[in-house]
């Protein structure tokens, strides 16, 4: 039970920190979606909290933004939730299922974020589809991968660094439950 309580708690540091980091680049646009600062602590809950509470937090995260300061956009911030959703998710049971070694940290992030990227494309396509709105690969490519460039080697470097320190510090087991 104390550490269930321990996670809920964790899960809504990383919440809150999803909700205050893009205040650091919100007097610029461009920069927020360059650095993607959504993402770290969603991707950081799915490997520390496991996975369920990484989707949980992925999925609220920008809608619970949304809802209070407009920010992301409608209807940004639902193809969002879904990417953010499957971070959270893919990190969890990927650092879950995989051997507890430091390439999987980056092998179970480097794949949930193309997963989670992946889902972006298929909720954006299905919506502008519903909505007669064009939507193309390139824009894609562009939205998902060109335009984040800072954000993803930034991630890339970050998050293995934060969660190997988190297991050396046995702030995080190393092995965990589903």
């Amino acid at each position: 039970m104390r550490f269930q309580t321990k996670k809920i708690a964790l899960a809504g540091m990383f919440l809150a920190l999803s909700f205050v980091l893009p205040y650091l680049t919100g007097q610029l646009p461009e920069m927020g979606t360059a650095f993607c600062p959504m993402h770290f602590p969603v991707l950081l809950c799915g490997f520390v909290c496991g996975w369920p509470y990484g989707l949980a937090v992925g999925f609220i995260a920008p809608l619970l933004r949304f809802a209070i300061i407009a920010m992301p956009p409608f209807p940004a911030c639902l193809f969002m939730a879904f990417e953010l959703a499957v971070y959270g998710l893919s990190t969890g049971l990927f650092y879950k299922l995989l051997p507890k070694k430091n390439i999987y940290i980056y092998l179970s992030l480097i794949f949930s974020m193309l997963l989670g990227r992946f889902v972006w494309g298929i909720t954006a396509f299905a919506f502008y589809g519903l909505t007669n709105t064009a939507f193309t690969f390139n824009m894609f490519l562009a939205r998902e991968f060109i335009n984040t460039i800072p954000g993803i080697v930034i991630q890339i470097i970050l998050v293995p660094i934060i969660i190997i320190a988190l297991k050396k510090a046995k702030m995080i087991p190393l092995e965990r439950t589903l």
